[in-house]
């Protein structure tokens, strides 16, 4: 009975499992179906065109429309041409801004320039006025008959033996000459001359003394020339500037001109410009011609006209290299503190003196280099054969080529060294650096002037190697004043440029395509067009084979040169050794 409710419960769980299992599926078939109509509608949706409602616009009035359309159209433009021209007028008032600036600069720098100029033409109307002073106390005394002694031998007044001897006592200054002429006895004679004796013998061996020491060569106190300061400092204390008679500045220029006597010497020509100009600085800060305040310079040639007397007056204070703090212990500031002396006709003949000697030594030094390098200038304007067939050849083999080389600029360098020599003397015996800018400014010029002329005159030297040989050999001398530095070489590498135009020529390539103008003016604007004919006639290239400039340039050069020659100096091509 169990076993039968048991089966009967199997049957109906059965039946009922079947009948579970029958809904399930059918659940799941409806699910399906639902999930391929939702993916259906979605798709459909996605699918389907969006529909857009039109709403009519209506516009009652257009024409304002397109009025108000225009204006902004208009608006627009006009403030695209206010912010161009906003731009542009900004632009402007900024390239005002910077010129005015520099116009302020230009400004600024040419008071600078005015107060300088005013301040230097004023020194110069002082030392023309002390100038013109000096003249005249010396034509006066040159066309004035010398005085009849009224006094001779032992009746001497005390003025005029102190006078003769260097030197005047505050007392001496007092004596007048009718004092002088009055008799007295002898006996008081006898008692006045014992002790004016020895004082005038004491002034003489103190003068022997101070020959007997500048004689010798005393060197320098630093930079300091100590002859020179010793002469000076023994004039102004002695009163030598301002007595009317005295031996002493004949002896002092005596001596100057027995220690030059040998004009070979150049380390004592050095020595003697060296304590010489210096000296001459000192007299020109110091003395002062009698009537020379408030005096008008007078338009004439005078001292002033030479190279010394130029350089003198020009000085403000104490030249560079000349440091003169040994004459006076206070000084500070150089010479400028120095007193004025009102000079008698012998200082002044001696500073005039001076001012030939100082001229006379300059010469001697600066002609004893002309002569120095003059035998190697000759051997600088044209290479060596061997040399130039070297050049020609090329820089095959660098070591060879270095050789060559070395010796193509050995005459150069011969010269460079002689430049150096001179300068190392100068520099030792504290020559003036104006004087020895001086110098090598002048020796430049006659280098400049001397390979110039042999250039335009030698045609074998007109070549395009030999241009290269000395370019080769003005490096060297550029190299040596860029050692010497401006304080010593100055302007002297400025006063080849006739010989470095000229050669820049000769070695510039495409010489048909330059024109006159180009040529004239970028290459060589130092040039006359005479010489620039002489040179591109005479030119011709060892070392590629190419031509001169082109013959319309040829041309161009002679008609200029038929319409200056009415001008005697435009005719000469070569330049004038001063």
């Amino acid at each position: 009975m169990r076993t039968d409710l048991e089966e009967a419960k199997a049957q109906e769980l059965s039946k009922f499992q079947s009948s579970m299992d029958a809904l399930q599926a059918k659940l799941d078939e409806t699910n399906a179906v639902l999930l391929k109509e939702r993916e259906a509608a979605k798709k459909a949706i996605a699918e389907a065109p969006p529909v857009v409602k039109e709403t009519e616009v209506i516009v009652q009035d257009t024409e304002k429309v397109h009025t108000l359309k225009a204006e902004v159209d208009e608006l627009k433009t006009s403030l695209q041409s206010e912010k161009q021209r906003a731009d542009e007028l900004e632009k402007k008032r900024s390239e005002e801004a910077q010129a005015n600036e520099e116009k302020q600069k230009k400004i600024e720098e040419t008071e600078v320039k005015i107060r300088q100029f005013q301040d230097y033409l004023r020194r110069l109307e002082e030392k023309l006025s002390n100038v013109e002073s000096e003249n005249k106390v010396l034509r006066q005394q040159a066309v004035s008959v010398a005085p009849a002694k009224i006094l001779s031998g032992r009746s001497k007044s005390n003025l005029q033996r102190n006078a003769e001897s260097g030197h005047v006592s505050v007392s001496d200054s007092k004596i007048t000459p009718e004092s002088a002429v009055v008799a007295s006895p002898k006996k008081e004679y006898d008692i006045d001359d014992k002790p004016q004796k020895s004082l005038n013998e004491k002034q003489q061996e103190n003068q022997d003394l101070l020959i007997r020491c500048i004689a010798q060569h005393l060197g320098f106190a630093g930079n300091r020339p100590v002859a020179a300061c010793i002469i000076y400092k023994c004039l102004l204390h002695w009163r030598s500037f301002e007595v009317e008679r005295t031996s002493v500045f004949d002896r002092i220029i005596q001596t100057i001109g027995h220690a030059i006597e040998t004009q070979d010497n150049n380390e004592v020509l050095a020595y003697w410009l060296s304590n010489a100009s210096t000296l001459l600085l000192l007299l020109q800060r110091t003395l002062k011609a009698s009537g020379s305040t408030g005096m008008a310079p007078q338009r004439r040639r005078s001292s002033s006209a030479t190279l010394f007397g130029r350089m003198t007056q020009s000085f403000r204070g104490t030249p560079q290299g000349v440091n003169l703090a040994l004459i006076n212990g206070s000084m500070v500031s150089g010479v400028e503190t120095l007193r004025q002396v009102e000079a008698k006709y012998p200082a002044l003949l001696f500073k005039q003196q001076l001012t030939a000697y100082v001229e006379k030594i300059y010469g001697m030094i600066r002609d004893n280099l002309k002569k120095e390098i003059s035998p190697l200038l000759g051997l600088c304007i044209q290479a060596p054969r061997t040399s130039r067939a070297s050049m020609m050849k090329g820089s095959s083999r660098s070591n060879t080529n270095t050789a060559a080389q070395q010796a193509l600029i050995a005459h150069w360098q011969g010269i460079v060294k002689s430049l150096g020599n001179f300068l190392n003397i100068l520099k030792v015996n504290n020559v003036p650096p104006f004087l020895v800018r001086k110098v090598f400014t002048q020796i430049f010029s006659f280098i400049n002037v001397q390979l110039f002329n042999s250039l335009l005159l030698r045609r074998e030297c007109c070549s395009f190697s030999n241009g290269e040989y000395v370019k080769a050999g003005l490096a060297e001398l550029e190299h040596w004043c860029y050692r010497a530095t401006d304080e010593y070489a100055g302007s002297a590498w400025d006063e080849l440029k006739h010989i470095r135009q000229a050669i820049g020529f000769l070695v510039i390539h495409q010489k048909p395509k330059k024109t006159l103008d180009e040529i004239s003016h970028d290459l060589c604007p130092v040039l006359s067009i005479q010489q620039l004919y002489r040179i591109s006639t005479m030119y011709w290239d060892d070392k590629y084979g190419t031509h001169s400039v082109s013959p319309e340039v040829i041309s161009n050069m002679r008609v200029l040169m038929t319409e200056d020659s009415n001008n005697p100096v435009s005719n000469s091509f070569l330049l004038d050794d001063d």
